[in-house]
Parts: structure tokens; C-alpha cells; sequence
């Protein structure tokens, strides 16, 4: 890895820990960001950020971004758009109803179809305030959860996205922390009367997502990160939606990069294989990276986030 490389990421932990003022931090970085608050059509308040190519580079293509359960976007999330938008592209993302600084009560997901409504109608805010933006190839990200809402997005309208980059999406939670019988059951009778109670046994998420412990450290410290149990409402109902989209994978039909940790314990690499096998698309990517874990993108090694990051990036400019 490269020297300015290494100090770009060392960079962005120093702002993780709060020692540089926000303005100067992305301008540091040669982007610009921008951050406000969305109202959904359900009345939903959400936080949104962009960030954006310097003025002196129009964007080569769009990217609408999603993450995972108990994660936002202003923490470790945001290193992977602000190094998209130094290499040309224009980022949006926001935090799903639950999470971060958006409205909801903290990591409660009662129903994954209404955050990707949520998804939707911002991005479409998005592309009808610029309309500059709508010649551009429009690429949908999806990190964990976030990588089944895109394909939720896709199965629900087909032609709006030119194409979804998959980071170890969940189409399937891991059997090795899913709960194991009669705990399902159990726990379904438990929600019908306080789907929001926080006491499913599970392992440790961030434990078993970041392989190095400094970053783990880094990680626990997002003043907005949910450190309670998984709330029983939650669980089922990611455990309805990834057995539905498992049962879909034959319905993907547009241009995709998924990239898994052969080693992730949280969502299934064999589930991405297996979308990659039996999705229509004529063009599909996959890469599985040996003994990586969750986190591809924050938790691994400085040199493994490289390779991650450029696999991206080449996808992308071959497509924009």
C-alpha cells in the first residue's frame, strides 16, 4: 500500500475520534459534502449526507447508497463514499429509519419494506433535484442488510438502476448466528406481544464483523451505535426477508459486483455464490476474499481494504 494511502486512512481515524472540525476534514480529502434531513411520504425524518467530486470534476456516474443493521453513515461507513467521490463519483446515502441520527426507536426494523420505500423515494428526490444526474449511470451499494434492500429495489422496479454493487449482502444470515431451534419459535410467540423487546441471544456482531482490534475500538465508539441485544421484531423479520430473497435469487436481472469474506460468519458467502450462479444478468462479478471477514471495508487490514476498494473501483469505470 501506498504511503499517502496509509496516511488517508489514518486521516479518516483521526476524524472517527473527533480531533479534526468536519468542513475541513472532507476538504482535506478534495470532496464536498453535504448533509440535511429528509422526510419520507410515511412522514419519516431521516439524515441524509452527499458527498460529491470537487467542482472541477463532474461526476462519472451516481452511486445511491444503503448500509447494514445497527450501522450509519456518519461513523466508519463514510470512508468508502468519500474515496468513490475522489475517484468521481457522487454519493448519497442516509440512515435507515432506527439508526444513526434518523427517526426511530434505536435498531428496531418492524418492516424492511417501508425502509425500502424510505431508499426509494430519496434517491428519485435525489435524481429530480438534478437533473444533470439523470444521463449518468445510476449505480445502487448495499452493505449487509443494505445489500438486500438494493435487491428488494430492483425486484421492485426494474429499469431505474443501471446496476448494484453487493458488499457481503444479506440474502441469507449466517447459520452460525442465527438462533437455533426451538429459539425461533420461541421468540415468534415472544413478538406477537413486544416485538420491540431487545433479548435475542446472538453473538457479538462487531466481534465477529472487524478482524483488527484497533478498528473494533474505533467501531464501539459511534455515539449512535446500538449496543443492546437485537430487538425480537428485528430478527424476524430479517429473518422473513432474507428467506424470501434466498428463494429470489433466479429474479436478479441487472449488472452486479458482489464481494463476501470467505471466512464472514454473519451473512453466508455460499448464498453469495449462489446468486451469482443462478441470477439472469448477463453481467455478474463475484470475488470471495480468502479468511476475510463481515466488515470488507472498515474492519479488515489497510492493505485488504485496498484490494476491496480497487475491485470496486474498477468495476465501476468499466461501466461509467
Amino acid at each position: 500500500m501506498g504511503e499517502d494511502r496509509k496516511q488517508d486512512l489514518k486521516t479518516q481515524e483521526l476524524h472517527y475520534w473527533g480531533n479534526t472540525p468536519e468542513e475541513e476534514y472532507y476538504n482535506l480529502h478534495g470532496i464536498k459534502s453535504a448533509k440535511s434531513f429528509y422526510t419520507s411520504p410515511r412522514g419519516i425524518t431521516l439524515f441524509t449526507k452527499s458527498w460529491l467530486p470537487s467542482d472541477t470534476n463532474p461526476p462519472k456516474g451516481i452511486i445511491f447508497m444503503v448500509h447494514g443493521y445497527g450501522n450509519d453513515i456518519s461513523w466508519t461507513f463514510q470512508a468508502t463514499p468519500i474515496f468513490l467521490a475522489q475517484n468521481g463519483y457522487a454519493c448519497f446515502s442516509l440512515d435507515l429509519e432506527g439508526h444513526g441520527k434518523s427517526q426511530g426507536l434505536k435498531a428496531y426494523v418492524p418492516n424492511v419494506d417501508f425502509l425500502l420505500d424510505d431508499c426509494l423515494s430519496f434517491f428519485q428526490f435525489i435524481l429530480s433535484q438534478n437533473p444533470t444526474f439523470q444521463n449518468l449511470p445510476k449505480i445502487l451499494y448495499g452493505e449487509s442488510m443494505g445489500g438486500a434492500i438494493c435487491l428488494l429495489i430492483h425486484f421492485k422496479i426494474q429499469t431505474l438502476f443501471n446496476g448494484a454493487i453487493l458488499i457481503a449482502p444479506m440474502c441469507k444470515i449466517s447459520e452460525k448466528v442465527r438462533p437455533k431451534w426451538p429459539i425461533p419459535e420461541i421468540l415468534t410467540v415472544l413478538a406477537r406481544f413486544a416485538p420491540t423487546l431487545p433479548i435475542v441471544p446472538t453473538a457479538d456482531l462487531l466481534e465477529k464483523s472487524v478482524k483488527v482490534p484497533e478498528k473494533r475500538i474505533t467501531a464501539a465508539l459511534n455515539p449512535s451505535r446500538y449496543k443492546g441485544k437485537p430487538r425480537l421484531g428485528t430478527v424476524l423479520e430479517l429473518l422473513r426477508v432474507t428467506d424470501s430473497i434466498n428463494g429470489r435469487l433466479s429474479d436478479v436481472n441487472l449488472p452486479f459486483l458482489v464481494l463476501h469474506g470467505s471466512a464472514d460468519v454473519v451473512t453466508d458467502p455460499q448464498v453469495s455464490m449462489e446468486l451469482y450462479e443462478l441470477a439472469k444478468s448477463k453481467d455478474k462479478t463475484i470475488k470471495i476474499y480468502d479468511g476475510m471477514l463481515h466488515s470488507l471495508l472498515y474492519g479488515e487490514t489497510d492493505d485488504n481494504i485496498e484490494i476491496v476498494r480497487e475491485d470496486i473501483l474498477k468495476w465501476l469505470n468499466d461501466r461509467c
